[in-house]
């Protein structure tokens, strides 16, 4: 494909615009430092963010992030798949040991959302591919999906799938801890295993509080830099 039939297309016109506006900001010679410094010292991130690949969901917009401060790993719904010791192809468990082993990340964080269309085809399995990799890759909710219905038995398909956004965070903080090279840097260094939610109906961030096992909405006017 040419530049010219490229520069044709809508959306990636949208997206060169946007990318010279990302020159003009971080490459003009008053802020060439900012990549200066990543280019010449590396990447030193403190957080591996794990986040849903939802298009309304970007982690950088959500939290004002600078480029190099998140190392982010984006799938189906967010999940963290347990620690498997066959050597096949994990690309999800590879970003979080390259992140935790390399470069020494200080917090985890799990980043679930509402309207999460990975999770509502728990409940809606027609929605998606019979036997397909979103399928396949779901099954790490299952436990998250049976706990829902059993603590809520009477509640309708909303209510379902908002409490199974949540436990499913709370699945994959359970899966982080089977990683020995985590479990490692728990009792070495302190790595931070956090759980959020962002309901972006109502534009609030919750946390999840394991001494109480439950999200807590975060007081946003308490929050000082």
């Amino acid at each position: 494909m040419t530049q010219e039939s490229l520069l044709t297309k809508k959306e990636i016109l949208k997206m060169m615009v946007g990318f010279r506006r990302f020159r003009e900001r971080f490459f003009k010679e008053e802020h060439h430092s900012v990549y200066d410094s990543l280019a010449s010292a590396g990447q030193r991130p403190k957080t591996l963010m794990i986040s849903c690949s939802d298009s309304r969901v970007d982690p950088a917009i959500l939290f004002s992030s600078s480029p190099g401060e998140m190392f982010v790993v984006r799938n189906v719904a967010n999940l963290v798949p347990p620690f498997e010791s066959n050597m096949g192809f994990h690309g999800v468990s590879a970003a979080i040991e390259f992140a935790v082993v390399n470069l020494q990340v200080e917090n985890v964080v799990i980043l679930g959302h509402r309207q999460c269309g990975g999770i509502r085809s728990l409940f809606q399995p027609d929605a998606i591919r019979e036997g397909g990799f979103v399928q396949q890759w779901m099954t790490i909710a299952d436990e998250a999906k049976k706990e829902v219905l059993k603590t809520h038995p009477e509640g309708d398909l909303e209510q379902h799938c908002r409490e199974c956004e949540k436990t499913s965070i709370v699945t994959s903080l359970k899966n982080l801890r089977s990683f020995p090279f985590i479990d490692s840097a728990i009792q070495n260094r302190g790595l931070q295993l956090i759980g959020v939610y962002f309901d972006l109906e109502h534009g609030q961030l919750s946390f999840y509080d394991d001494a109480a096992n439950s999200f807590r909405e975060l007081e946003i006017s308490k929050v000082h830099p």
